[in-house]
């Protein structure tokens, strides 16, 4: 929902980041496995009841997310970066809630099945449109300048970094974050099928 939004604000300072990195030689590939590497790391801390340094593990993996693609904009976007980046992100999301069930399984466990759930739905909905637009040739630039059509959600990358970021800081309320989130995520997996099913459906029948 905030990802336009922050968009216009964040783009400049990573574009310049990116710049200069890309001028030292640094590959946005490279800093894709780096940003995905830190992701893990802030799991396995969080697993292991290090909250607060998977609070800055987090954060580290998003300023590499952001400096990945500011990279590439300024360098060339390939098939593979774009792939690397949103697979690598996905397994990400995936990563975090689960380190909160093994860290405290009795408590969590349940809140994370949940939550994982509606991250399935969600990401469904969106990367199955995506197919469908790069199909008939559907672009859009709402969100940025990306390798993949980005349907627009109520639950987008800003409101789950900035979740999990409440998480670390906030363990104890693990079972409230993520049910209320997961609660979100299925709102917005379902306007984004309705959305799909309006729009593809109008295709089909102007077709």
């Amino acid at each position: 929902m905030f990802d336009a939004r922050i968009r216009p604000v964040i783009d400049p300072v990573l574009n310049r980041l990116g710049a200069l990195l890309a001028a030292t030689g640094i590959g946005a590939n490279g800093v894709t496995l780096i940003g995905f590497a830190l992701g893990i790391g802030a799991a396995i801390a969080i697993a292991t009841g290090h909250f607060l340094l998977g609070f800055v593990l987090i954060a580290l993996n998003r300023i590499a997310d952001g400096l990945d693609g500011a990279i590439a904009r300024v360098t060339r976007k390939t098939d593979l970066g774009g792939y690397l980046d949103i697979s690598l992100d996905f397994f990400f999301y995936g990563a975090i809630p689960l380190a909160f069930a093994i860290q405290d399984p009795g408590n969590n466990a349940l809140p994370a099945a949940a939550l994982l759930c509606s991250f399935y739905a969600n990401g469904s909905a969106f990367l199955a449109f995506a197919i469908m637009a790069e199909r008939r040739g559907l672009t859009t630039d709402h969100q940025g300048s990306k390798s993949l059509y980005y349907l627009g959600g109520l639950a987008e990358g800003t409101e789950t970094i900035v979740l999990f970021l409440l998480m670390a800081l906030l363990p104890g309320w693990f079972p409230v974050l993520a049910w209320g989130f997961a609660a979100v995520c299925f709102v917005s997996a379902s306007a984004r099928v309705l959305i799909g099913v309006k729009s593809l459906g109008q295709k089909d029948h102007d077709g």
